[in-house]
């Protein structure tokens, strides 16, 4: 379904990104788009659209069932809005490159287009606001570690390799590590350092630092990036501590 346009929607509608992201979708033979947001454990949700509706939901954002969604509404306030966010346009590497898949970070409205405040996105853009107030800019700058696993289902490690190891024993492991950082930068995500750490199996990729909203979405990126990219060679890739 789509939404009426409202006066408050208009306010995130940035006209020179959006024509971006329609010409790099038409350049990039995108079919689909993937509209992302997390729900309030920071697990990525979304739905996909076809690039015949980009124009329109880019201007408007697209209707969904919040109810389902964990921190967001109760069923019978079910119908919120995903804005997207334009300048947060990048394609999905590990997608084919025909018919390929594009995505954008939303921020949820409610019907009447005013910015859901439990929005996770909205938390983190109000507490940026707070320290512009103070005068101060907020970046993040992470060490991101995580597993690679035989299988969610054995949880078997698959390397015995130790910290900063650079033997055969940590093969699958860097190759799989090696196709992430490749994948992370393609979609314009830049990556200072990446290693084996200390524990078997256990990995590590330290992002640029970047403000704390870019860097939000690029945590979100990343998890997903390295669960599709372990998947792909038959593996499993786990941030559980």
């Amino acid at each position: 379904m789509k939404t009426p346009k409202t006066e408050s929607s208009s306010h995130f509608f940035d006209e020179e990104a959006s024509r971006y992201v329609l010409v790099s979708a038409n350049e990039n033979d995108v079919k689909f788009v993937r509209l992302w947001f997390t729900d309030i454990l920071g697990t990525v949700k979304g739905f996909a659209i076809t690039v015949d509706e980009l124009e329109e939901v880019l201007k408007n954002g697209a209707s969904f069932d919040g109810s389902v969604i964990k921190g967001l509404v109760r069923s019978d306030e079910s119908d919120m809005v995903a804005m997207p966010d334009s300048s947060s346009w990048q394609m999905l590497p590990w997608r084919p490159k025909e018919n390929s898949v594009g995505r954008l970070f939303c921020d949820i409205l409610t019907p009447d287009g005013k910015p859901y405040e439990s929005d996770s996105r909205e938390i983190l853009k109000r507490n940026i606001g707070k320290c512009s107030k103070l005068g101060m800019t907020f970046y993040v700058s992470p060490e991101i570690e995580y597993y690679y696993l035989e299988s969610y289902e054995g949880n078997i490690l698959n390397d015995r390799a130790g910290y900063f190891d650079q033997t055969s024993a940590d093969s699958i492991g860097a190759d799989l590590r090696r196709q992430t950082v490749l994948a992370l930068e393609s979609m314009g995500i830049p990556v200072k350092h990446s290693h084996h750490e200390v524990g078997q199996a256990q990995h590590e990729i330290d992002l640029r630092h970047t403000n704390a909203l870019t860097m939000a979405d690029s945590i979100i990126t990343f998890r997903v990036i390295a669960k599709e990219i372990a998947a792909q060679s038959g593996y499993a890739a786990s941030f559980m501590p």
